[in-house]
């Protein structure tokens, strides 16, 4: 049994893990990632980047058949499902080759297999043959996968995971999407902008419920207006596969109904790689499917650390790339700060685009502030007129007292690159005193954000 020492051991090679590698390497330790499968993770491979190149490909589709107020005409639109895969699978390929081209860059030792705890510092790697590394500090960075629903598997044809709605070989007529979150309102928007009737199920009472209530329900009218059927307040009792379809029954406010569509989709959340790990025996705490860590990413155990998905939400590549990063330096003994929460932007690539970082509105007042809150909507933005996306507001939720901006909430079109302007605001706890005085530039987009501060305090200019 081949045996090596490194610094640091991290195992996983997805955002949290990839990222907190060539930090430590920056930092100058010996270090190693273990990774079973795709460097870059789920994120890169099957999540994050792939879905946006499948969703790009659908809003040239919808593009395509709206051309005519902008003063085109195509005839015969047509698009080959199969190379709208391939290229979603390119880009996801080269972004891993674009990782494993950095851990080399940082002279990171990549070990491929699957590794585990063995105790004191050691990290089994199964293989032919077996490998043994050691390291004085452990990163777990296994990730997550999608949770089931009871008594409800997918099959890989017809009742599917991400995984399976990635690669679709076809078209299917009807899909029917059990969870409004985030994945699930994207690949809604992704088959419904190529053609497929789509029906949008949700236990909680709106969809995409960890967003503002404002923002949720006019996300709600938006799909409802495309031609999704939006059910909330509902839950799934059974999906029985039929000779030509899928028999979904469906449990809502007005009793029991039964759905008929060709796929369904699994989308209502995640649980941490928690399995298989070496855990047992250690002081690592699981707590819901997740691992227990400090404010540092130490866990319960000397020298184990845990980032990413695995230790809970937000399940956000950037929030597992920041924390791996923090990690690693207060390993290093650098003077770090621990993350704010309440600074992480979240973002949902659907057709609109969602956006948002700190409190809501709601929150804001259960924690009992007094709030200021503004509004602009899309139309009244030059910028959004002419490009003919009009259909967008944007929200912001300031301290009625201090001034000080609490949350920022945005639907409409490229808010998913607008929201880093309210998230470096957070970041550097900036006031309306600062933030009414920031000039932006004419005609952009971006001038939704100001107008909707001056409204917080009664000072809009454009509605």
């Amino acid at each position: 049994m081949a045996e090596r020492t490194f610094d640091v051991i991290i195992v996983g090679g997805g955002p949290g893990g990839y990222i907190a590698a060539i930090r430590a390497a920056q930092l100058g330790m010996k270090t190693a990632v273990v990774e079973r499968t795709h460097l870059g993770g789920v994120c890169l491979n099957w999540g994050c980047i792939p879905t946006k190149a499948l969703l790009r490909s659908s809003e040239i589709n919808h593009l395509l058949h709206h051309l005519e107020p902008h003063g085109f005409t195509a005839a015969a639109v047509s698009f080959d499902l199969a190379r709208i895969v391939q290229r979603s699978r390119e880009v996801a390929q080269r972004l891993n080759n674009g990782v494993k081209y950095l851990l080399k860059k940082n002279h990171v030792t990549v070990v491929e297999g699957h590794g585990r705890l063995a105790g004191s510092g050691r990290i089994l790697i199964d293989g032919q043959p077996e490998q043994e590394l050691k390291a004085k500090h452990v990163i777990l960075a296994t990730g997550a996968r999608a949770k089931l629903l009871p008594g409800i598997g997918p099959d890989g044809e017809r009742i599917w995971t991400y995984m399976e709605a990635l690669v679709p070989k076809t078209l299917p007529a009807s899909l029917v999407v059990i969870g409004a979150g985030a994945i699930g309102v994207e690949f809604a928007s992704f088959y419904h902008d190529l053609g497929a009737e789509v029906s949008l199920v949700e236990m909680t009472d709106r969809v995409l419920p960890a967003e503002d209530d404002e923002i949720s329900a006019f996300a709600r009218r938006a799909f409802e207006k495309q031609g999704m059927r939006v059910q909330t307040g509902t839950t799934v009792k059974a999906i029985v596969p039929r000779e030509d379809d899928l028999l979904v029954t469906l449990e809502g406010p007005d009793g029991s109904r039964d759905l008929m569509a060709d796929r369904a989709l699994l989308a209502i959340g995640i649980t941490g790689n928690v399995e298989n790990i070496g855990l047992e025996g250690t002081r690592v705490q699981v707590d819901r499917g997740h691992v227990a860590v400090n404010q540092w990413f130490e866990t319960g155990e000397e020298g184990i650390y845990a980032v990413g998905d695995l230790v809970g939400p937000p399940w956000l590549a950037h929030k597992a790339g920041h924390e791996g990063i923090v990690c690693v330096e207060h390993i290093a003994g650098l003077e770090t700060r621990p993350i704010n929460v309440q600074a992480i932007p979240a973002c949902v690539y659907s057709r609109p685009q969602i956006a948002s970082v700190g409190l809501t509105e709601r929150a804001a007042r259960e924690q009992g502030r007094e709030v200021r809150v503004g509004r602009f909507p899309y139309a009244g933005n030059g910028k959004a007129v002419a490009l003919g996306e009009t259909e967008g507001l944007v929200k912001t939720v300031f301290d009625a007292h201090s001034g000080a901006l609490l949350g920022a909430h945005m639907i409409g079109a490229e808010v998913t690159e607008l929201i880093q302007g309210f998230t470096i605001a957070l970041t550097l706890n900036a006031t309306e005193a600062q933030l009414l005085h920031t000039i932006f530039p004419h005609p952009t987009l971006s001038e939704t954000m100001g107008e909707s501060m001056l409204a917080a305090f009664g000072r809009a200019i454009h509605v």
